[in-house]
């Protein structure tokens, strides 16, 4: 067994625990940063998205302690990733049933009607089967990981 073998077995050291600690940190401050910056709409809507980003994130911080394998971490941001995508799925249906049961259906005489009655329902929309994918391959990646575990 090889010296850098025997490192990765013993997991992260100090401090490359505390650079991904400060990482992990530093990205919500530079999120807000962008947020109230008063300069460019741009980069306000790149900070709001940094935000929810970095409160995602935020869940790998008990896993920056030296001696956590990579690997795990790893794992858990998939497992994090994977969870996020089957909550914006559950919302946007949630959503949909919403508007179908406690709104009033479009009026078929004006230009919003003839717009909102042609667009297709919200499971034959790109964005909902590309979160979908994105949600099994990280199902099947953590899933594979745990199975070929050493």
């Amino acid at each position: 067994m090889s010296n850098h073998e025997h490192r990765q077995d013993l997991g992260m050291t100090r401090r490359q625990a505390l650079r991904l600690e400060y990482f992990i940190i530093g990205l919500g401050i530079f999120a807000l940063l962008l947020i109230f910056q008063p300069f460019s709409l741009q980069l306000f809507a790149f900070g709001s998205v940094l935000v929810v980003v970095a409160g995602l994130v935020n869940n790998l911080l008990p896993m920056a302690q030296p001696g956590v394998k990579v690997r795990s971490v790893i794992t858990v941001a998939m497992v994090v990733a994977m969870i996020f995508c089957i909550v914006l799925l559950v919302a946007i249906a949630a959503a949909h049933l919403y508007g179908a049961f406690f709104l009033r259906p479009p009026d078929p005489n004006t230009l919003a009607g003839k717009v909102q009655l042609g667009t297709p329902p919200f499971w034959r929309q790109p964005l909902v089967w590309g979160i979908a994918a994105v949600a099994v391959v990280l199902a099947g990646a953590v899933t594979a990981m745990n199975k070929y575990r050493d």
